[in-house]
């Protein structure tokens, strides 16, 4: 049975056993994304409509950064949110947090602070869901694993666009081997962060999903619109394109036909991955398919920086 399908039994598992089965204690570290409310709604609100039961946020560390608009300017409105309508108790430090739950997302919009929030919450021995983007560089989107591996603590990263039911499917099979794919996502920049990095990463995440490890090298250019272009090409010959655009979409193409892919289901499929993650500790995505999609993403800057010359993942991977 492939994983995600193990994933969505696991769900309906947890579902019909909840009145047996105590609810996993849920930390929040990093209130200024939206998704701090999003994914507490789908959680603590059992009338919800994508309600996800096994999992209650019950605290938080709120963090922010000064120097990101997007994240002074609204961690103080989803900090009201969470304490206001659904009572999650804050705490001053990750420590304390961490003493008081039985796992931890941290949620920080800002990729940089990920790696030393992570080291906490690996040094404490709790299961980790790190959300997008996993860190603000390669090397420490790699030391994370690293410190998770030797501490033998269960870490994985995700954008919700992995999990959209036309992508899974054909990941699955529906279509074949896929011989070659396109996918869109805005990729709006963040100048703290690597470009594709702060949210190009929906639909490169989306590519991966559906091309699966082994892309070898990327030449980044621009698309018809202007917008960012990465073809990257996999040693099997496979191709797999990134494009900049305004929504989420994309297409695949595979031994036994073709499939539209990269669509954004809404962040329930997410969540739903989470909880069973949280309850067994086997990861959704493996840290080999992580570092290849964020060493793409490096590759791609650097791409840029040399006029659009095609770069090799194992250059960047070996720095």
């Amino acid at each position: 049975m492939k994983w995600w399908l193990v994933g969505l039994t696991m769900w309906a598992m947890i579902s019909n056993l909840r009145s047996a089965a105590a609810e996993l204690r849920l930390g929040l570290i990093g209130l200024d994304t939206s998704h701090v409310t999003a994914f507490t709604e789908i959680l603590n609100n059992p009338a919800a409509k994508d309600h996800v039961p096994g999992a209650k946020v019950v605290a938080a560390f709120k963090g922010g950064s000064p120097d990101i608009e997007s994240s002074w300017s609204r961690v103080n409105e989803y900090t009201k949110t969470l304490q206001e309508k659904y009572g999650v108790k804050l705490y001053d430090s990750i420590e304390e947090l961490c003493r008081n739950v039985d796992a931890v997302l941290v949620e920080s919009v800002d990729g940089r602070p990920h790696l030393a929030q992570a080291r906490l919450v690996i040094a404490a021995r709790k299961p980790l869901y790190i959300d997008k983007p996993m860190a603000g560089s390669l090397r420490d989107v790699r030391e994370i694993f690293r410190l998770a591996a030797e501490a033998k603590v269960p870490v994985f990263t995700a954008s919700s666009l992995r999990f959209a039911t036309n992508t899974l499917a054909v990941r699955s099979g529906s279509i074949g081997v896929v011989t070659n794919a396109v996918t869109s996502s805005p990729a709006h920049l963040e100048k703290t962060h690597p470009d594709l990095f702060w949210y190009g990463v929906h639909g490169v995440e989306s590519l991966f999903t559906v091309m699966g490890t082994g892309c070898q090298s990327v030449r980044r250019g621009t698309n018809s619109s202007g917008g960012i272009e990465v073809v990257g090409r996999w040693k099997d010959g496979r191709i797999g394109i990134f494009r900049e655009s305004k929504g989420y979409e994309g297409m695949a193409q595979g031994t036994r036909g073709s499939s539209a892919v990269g669509s954004y289901d809404g962040y329930a499929p997410l969540v739903a991955a989470i909880v069973p993650f949280f309850q067994t500790g086997v990861a959704p995505v493996t840290p080999a398919e992580t570092i290849e999609i964020f060493a793409f993403m490096e590759a791609a800057d650097e791409s840029k920086r040399r006029g659009g010359t095609e770069v090799t993942l194992a250059e960047v991977l070996n720095r």
